[in-house]
């Protein structure tokens, strides 16, 4: 009787993301990051079913200054208000300018930075020379001049986030479509006559949807501290919108007495930069096309 031959195992053949995927999850930084992350994005979102007062309102100027307690968990500021709302309604203001920020630094820097790495030469040279000027102005500095001029405002923050955070986008970009220019599927597209906006839109960037994502993830905290830095110094978004960074200027005059006022606020913001720079360093390392294979 002849004998059964099993088949041989057919290789099964499994997408990039999953490797990615799989090197994310064993960053346990990168996957607390991420988790922290989602429960302040969470949080912002469910801000008026999960604070007991509304964070602009005065409703407890007999406990005004009063430490935190079963009632008032991050105790109430000077004016009255419940500071564990306006800590909420902070994190709406950070995370809105951070992601809206960011939003916008990709729609600049992916365009600029395709272009720069796959026509090269006096494209190339005209691209990093403008990003050489924005590298040795001081955001901050600039951010305060602007700030100062217009009032500040959310508009204003955004567009000075997006204004500098488009540069590390765009480089990220132009290494990624300058490293895939001479492969053949980019050849192949060429020799059939497809036009560079074609071969750029179609082929470059969806290829480059790894550094696009660390771009934008690795923007936010930028604009997030950005933010807290002007309305610290009193030309980001005005009052009574609660902010983190206008909480912290506001609680410094009482922290030797009321230490709550500066120390929730800051550990707040301090949180939320860490737990989005962690998730970000986890998806550069999780999407660097280096640690393919491993």
């Amino acid at each position: 009787m002849s004998e059964l031959i099993a088949p041989a195992p057919i290789a099964q053949t499994r997408p990039p993301f999953w490797f990615a995927w799989r090197r994310f999850l064993s960053n346990k930084a990168a996957v607390v990051g991420g988790a922290v992350l989602s429960l302040l994005i969470l949080m912002a979102i469910l801000a008026p079913l999960i604070t007991p007062s509304d964070p602009e309102a005065q409703s407890f100027l007999t406990e005004a200054l009063a430490f935190p307690s079963a009632r008032h968990w991050f105790g109430v500021d000077n004016l009255g208000r419940d500071f564990y709302s306006r800590i909420v309604y902070g994190a709406r203001v950070s995370l809105t300018i951070g992601f809206t920020a960011a939003l916008f630094s990709v729609l600049v820097g992916i365009p600029l930075g395709a272009l720069a790495g796959y026509f090269g030469g006096r494209t190339d040279w005209i691209i990093m020379r403008i990003i050489e000027v924005f590298s040795v102005v001081p955001p901050l500095l600039a951010a305060l001049l602007l700030g100062a001029l217009t009032r500040g405002g959310y508009v204003t923050i955004i567009f000075i986030a997006a204004l500098f955070g488009w540069v590390q986008v765009c480089l990220l970009v132009r290494a990624q479509v300058k490293s895939f220019r001479e492969k053949e599927f980019v050849r192949a597209a060429q020799a059939l006559g497809a036009s560079p906006w074609y071969i750029i839109r179609r082929h470059l960037i969806p290829n480059s949807i790894g550094p696009i994502i660390i771009g934008f993830v690795l923007a936010i905290p930028l604009a997030m501290m950005l933010e807290a830095s002007l309305s610290f110094l009193g030309v980001g978004v005005p009052p009574p919108t609660p902010t983190w960074g206008q909480m912290i200027n506001e609680g410094i005059d009482f922290m030797f007495f009321y230490w709550h006022l500066a120390v929730f606020p800051t550990a707040a913001l301090a949180i939320t930069v860490l737990a989005t720079s962690l998730f970000g360093d986890g998806l550069r390392d999780a999407l660097d096309p280096t640690l393919k294979g491993r």
